[in-house]
């Protein structure tokens, strides 16, 4: 790429800015000057520094509340925990978008050449999506987890906004899997299943090397996309119910046990299974609110999260409500 090309230069400038101003301890004024520049622009190029991946800052706080949480969750869990602190007041809408912001700014350091990345679509990974960092790669191909269509729409346009920020991230290519969320026949589902275009994506899909999710509740205060999209009718609901469900991953359903066997929703649903999911290598779950608390249990339980990213309420919750008995 020539060095005339303004996206370069532009990088060029926020690099040296950065590195004056982190590594040498430059004031603004003092970068501004030896850059030619005003002070602003010189804010601009460390803000852009910072959103483009240039700059990653890490805290690490010897009084840190959180530090602590994420050590509990990893001796009792076996689970790489990032704890966002922020107040018990806050508003779960405001708490998720935090949570969705720190998980953004963490995702490319699971993420590299050659991967495949797979992604549910949700209210938390639409927060989410706005706030990757890029990271340009390549080889990496992101593939939709589930499918989202309903009765009332295809969920192409939903799907393929996330999925599209997430490809523009990591300079990846993009594969969409334009089926319902769930089928009304199983028998459906398992016809489709068949077919070669189809076939093509569950292979993809069995390639993943990272996992990307949120966690589906019908208790929290921002309701899970699935719960409120039209995905869902009284019967379900009544079928859920019966089979004790207390949340999802890519619409495929979990009790508080962490066991999925026999829950009949899950015979039409067009997520992974949830033992296949097991088997991808890094799986990355974003969760926020106190009331996802019985679905994230039940997620360890199952052993579907190796990384997670959590607010600080939720992660003392968790850990108060553990008795102190370490997961085996």
């Amino acid at each position: 790429m020539p060095a005339s090309d303004p996206d370069t230069a532009k990088t060029a400038a926020a690099l040296t800015a950065a590195q004056l101003y982190y590594m040498q301890d430059l004031t603004m004024e003092a970068i501004a000057v030896e850059l030619g520049t005003s002070r602003s622009s010189v804010s601009r190029l460390l803000s852009f520094a910072r959103e483009s991946g240039l700059v990653d800052i890490q805290i690490r706080s010897p009084f840190d509340r959180g530090l602590d949480l994420e050590h509990e969750i990893l001796a009792r869990h076996r689970v790489v925990a990032h704890v966002v602190p922020m107040p018990e007041s806050i508003s779960d809408v405001d708490r998720l978008e935090r949570v969705a912001m720190t998980a953004g700014r963490l995702l490319g350091r699971f993420i590299d050449a050659n991967m495949v990345v797979g992604v549910a679509w949700g209210s938390t990974l639409g927060a989410m999506s706005r706030h990757l960092i890029k990271k340009p790669t390549h080889n990496t191909v992101v593939v939709q987890m589930n499918g989202a269509g309903n009765v009332q729409t295809t969920g192409i346009d939903y799907a393929s906004e996330i999925l599209h920020r997430f490809g523009e991230a990591f300079g990846a290519q993009v594969q969409q899997f334009p089926v319902p969320a769930f089928f009304d026949d199983p028998a459906t589902r398992d016809a489709l299943w068949r077919e070669r275009s189809t076939q093509r994506l569950l292979e993809i899909q069995a390639r993943m090397d990272v996992a990307v999710f949120g966690l589906g509740s019908p208790f929290a205060e921002v309701p899970s996309q699935v719960y409120i999209g039209g995905y869902l009718d009284a019967v379900d609901y009544r079928s859920l119910s019966a089979d004790g469900v207390v949340g999802d991953v890519a619409t495929v359903f979990y009790r508080s046990d962490g066991t999925f066997d026999g829950i009949a929703l899950n015979a039409r649903a067009s997520g992974p299974g949830l033992e296949r999911l097991r088997r991808v290598a890094r799986r990355v779950g974003i969760v926020s609110g106190v009331q996802k608390l019985p679905s994230l249990r039940g997620a360890l339980a199952a052993g579907l999260i190796t990384d997670l990213v959590l607010d600080e309420s939720l992660a003392t919750a968790l850990v108060s409500g553990d008795g102190g008995a370490a997961k085996g």
